[in-house]
């Protein structure tokens, strides 16, 4: 009797920790997700980018070519199954690989898959989707910056690439595309639940100087600064 006492009190402290570990948590992410990094100051308006949602998982999306770099040089077109050189816009994601190849709905979501990316025990992909058009919307944003600013996020997104030994960025093999239009490729770092998909877009809009929460895990604490 004393045996099962002792591991009913095991039980309940174990899953009284875990409650309060996921409330600490959500907690965290709504505190820090409306304290705002603000935007820099009298800079130029010079490039439009956008902030781009599906509602969980936030992309940045960039002008495919402008004067300051031609991301089709490295990011090809070649590398999707329609091979279409008419898009003009580039969203450009960072995420749990097992995620963006195995689920690509929520229906699609294996328990290891979810362990293995909250704990990163994974491996992380960029997904890159060209665009026709950009139509803003509650989930789509467009934000100026001047062509310094964007620089800094072209150098942010070309830092999270993984790279082979010639120093070209890794095309993954796959037939788990989205659509026609887009491609993954290897990246850096791991994925876990205090750096997600959305930690590293609003880290993006930090390297460029632009408003953005503290820290979010979630898509809602980036669009609630502009909405």
């Amino acid at each position: 009797m004393k045996t099962i006492k002792k591991i009913a009190k095991v039980i309940l402290r174990t899953v009284l920790g875990l409650v309060a570990f996921v409330l600490l948590y959500l907690l965290s992410a709504f505190l820090f997700s409306i304290w705002s990094v603000k935007k820099e100051a009298e800079t130029s308006n010079d490039v439009a980018i956008y902030i781009l949602t599906n509602g969980d998982h936030t992309d940045i999306v960039v002008p495919v070519k402008n004067t300051v770099t031609d991301w089709s040089r490295e990011i090809s077109y070649e590398n999707t199954v329609s091979r279409d050189t008419t898009g003009k816009y580039l969203a450009i994601g960072w995420g749990d690989k097992g995620f963006y190849l195995s689920t690509p709905t929520w229906a699609d979501l294996k328990f290891s898959t979810a362990v293995k990316a909250a704990f990163a025990l994974s491996t992380s992909a960029i997904h890159a989707t060209y665009y026709q058009s950009m139509p803003e919307s509650n989930d789509c944003k467009k934000i100026i910056i001047s062509n310094e600013q964007y620089k800094r996020l072209i150098t942010f997104v070309d830092d999270s690439f993984k790279r082979d030994a010639a120093g070209n960025i890794i095309n993954i093999k796959t037939n788990a595309n989205y659509d026609k239009n887009d491609a993954f490729y290897e990246a850096k770092r791991k994925y876990n639940m205090f750096y997600t998909c959305n930690t590293w877009a609003n880290n993006a809009l930090k390297s460029c100087g632009q408003t953005a929460c503290v820290w979010t895990p979630f898509d809602r604490g980036i669009f609630y600064h502009y909405r």
